[in-house]
């Protein structure tokens, strides 16, 4: 159960840090694609969904204010 909240809350977070960085939405996706996957990977999570979370969280976070 500790995964199913830890996962989410860490990609969320290194999407974010990363995310601030960038300039273009498709760069905050690359980035969050690539940070939602390796997370994934390391804990043991499916490294798809993790990338396509990471993607929609790097996308996303511009529009939402959070990285700006």
């Amino acid at each position: 159960m500790r995964a199913r909240i830890f996962l989410p809350a860490t990609l969320l977070a290194a999407t974010l840090a990363v995310a601030g960085c960038t300039t273009a939405d498709l760069e905050r996706a690359g980035a969050g694609a690539l940070i939602g996957g390796g997370v994934a990977a390391v804990t043991g999570g499916n490294v798809a969904t993790g990338a396509a979370a990471g993607a929609a969280a790097g996308a996303l976070c511009d529009d939402a204010g959070i990285c700006r």
